[in-house]
């Protein structure tokens, strides 16, 4: 770990903190089969209140049973992303409701052309290897048959690994049901894990019914939780950078002791987006700063248990791309980055993650790319001083010629940007002074050219509009 923002001590008081509000205060959980499976497994259970309090054994007990590798997959041969070995990537953001246009500044209803572009953009770029959903057109109540399709539809369209959820119990059924039949049955799904289950419990300190009952639906299946509470600071969180770190911590492990009480050995991601307050207007401010901070705390107590971590840490203010939006999101991923999670959320939204550019999540992808050059550091083995060649080249010489030089750029000593600007002034000009807003889209273009679908069996297809048909006609 390059950078630390918690002391060994700072993690540790955190923890023990944890331990006593979970035993002393509590958490509401509203879900009956949560409370008898946590009583089951020693926690103490208030049936009026729905209060739990959980006993130091328990959360114990939990973060013991708690793998701490595993990998997830998805339908693309040879994909694969290991937890807790080193490797880190990008989970594009989600949860849009509008798509803006960079140049004219105009924002409008998202539509499913918008989310099919946007899914198989994110496909195609190799730095994002888990899905959100990151635009939805507005509809609706939702059928059981729309949950089917859409589901059809995320495994044809993104062949990394997917992270989503449920509604309700219903709706995890059907979704078991287009798992087992994409992916060829049950234990090719435990074995293969192309989908892990957000969970979001309440804050401050509540876990709901209905949802988590969709999660705990699941139960048998071995499919890896993401739990992501999302405190925020001054609001839903206490008014304190440490303080929000804490109730997050809370709440992810209060959530750990019920996943591990439902299916010992579920593997699991914490997941806490601790995020804060714009405090002239109240509302959630996604470029502040702070979520640098936050993001990289998530991360250190995430390592301080042994476990896989995935990084919330903002977004931005602004509500086009351009200088803010740019600077927000270095700043903001630069920190936890250096942490290393294993995923880090999420390219291309903006405005409290309610609007989509395209563009942005090209231009978000190459300050990831930045992030992780930083996150190499600078190596420091035996090869690396070039005392010898200092030597040799000696006072007034040049060191362009030298093959320690070359090797040096082959071997990653600099970060070779393939976006924007590195040229003469000069040159620029007589290309027709681009911008970075045509080059994203450029790019864009040439990806979605280039993408090659990875399509269904054909009788995979059928199967999946038998089950489309069926969800329709349970609803008739």
């Amino acid at each position: 770990m390059l950078l630390q923002v918690l002391t060994d001590s700072d993690r540790h008081e955190i923890h023990e903190r944890s331990l006593k509000v979970l035993s002393r205060t509590g958490v509401r959980v509203d879900t009956g089969r949560g409370r008898a499976i946590l009583r089951d497994a020693g926690a103490h259970v208030d049936e009026n209140t729905h209060i739990v309090h959980f006993p130091r054994a328990l959360v114990e007990e939990a973060l013991r049973l708690t793998p701490k590798k595993f990998s997830l997959g998805g339908r693309r041969t040879g994909w694969r992303l290991n937890m807790n070995e080193g490797e880190c990537t990008l989970l594009a953001d989600g949860g849009a409701l509008f798509v803006v246009d960079a140049e004219s500044g105009e924002r409008r209803p998202g539509t499913y052309e918008d989310w099919l572009k946007s899914t198989q953009l994110i496909d195609g770029l190799d730095e994002i290897g888990v899905y959100w959903w990151m635009i939805r057109e507005s509809a609706g109540a939702v059928k059981m048959r729309d949950v089917v399709s859409y589901y059809r539809n995320v495994f044809k369209h993104f062949t990394k690994h997917v992270q989503d959820s449920t509604d309700n119990p219903a709706q995890t059924r059907w979704l078991l049901e287009v798992l087992q039949t994409v992916f060829g049955g049950r234990k090719a799904v435990r074995r293969l894990r192309p989908l892990s289950f957000l969970l979001c419990p309440l804050s401050p300190l509540a876990i709901e019914s209905e949802y988590t009952d969709a999660y705990l639906e699941t139960v048998g299946w071995d499919i890896p939780v993401a739990v992501m509470p999302m405190p925020l600071m001054g609001t839903t969180g206490p008014g304190r950078l440490a303080a929000t770190a804490l109730l997050g911590n809370c709440e992810v492990l209060a959530m750990l002791c019920l996943v591990q009480a439902a299916q010992p050995g579920t593997p699991f991601l914490y997941a806490p987006a601790l995020a804060v307050i714009e405090p002239r207007t109240g509302r959630y401010a996604g470029g502040a700063v702070e979520h640098a901070l936050l993001g990289a705390a998530a991360v250190e107590m995430a390592r301080y248990y042994g476990l896989p971590v995935e990084a919330t840490t903002g977004g931005s203010d602004h509500h086009l791309p351009g200088i803010q939006a740019a600077y927000e999101r270095a700043i903001n991923w630069t920190l936890p980055t250096m942490a290393w999670p294993d995923i880090l959320v999420g390219p291309g939204l903006f405005d409290g993650s309610t609007v989509l550019s395209y563009e942005q999540i090209i231009i978000d992808v190459e300050i990831f790319r930045r992030c992780k050059r930083l996150r190499m550091g600078i190596s420091t083995g035996e090869d690396c001083w070039l005392d010898d060649v200092i030597e040799r080249v000696g006072p007034g010489g040049n060191y362009l010629v030298q093959r320690s030089t070359r090797d040096a750029l082959r071997a990653g000593e600099w970060f070779i940007s393939k976006y924007g600007e590195h040229d003469s002034y000069d040159r620029w000009v007589m290309q027709g002074k681009p911008d970075s807003i045509a080059e994203a889209r450029a790019r864009i273009d040439e990806i979605l050219a280039n993408r090659t679908p990875l399509p269904f069996e054909e009788e995979v297809e059928k199967e999946l509009d038998r089950i489309e048909q069926r969800a329709q006609e349970s609803e008739e």
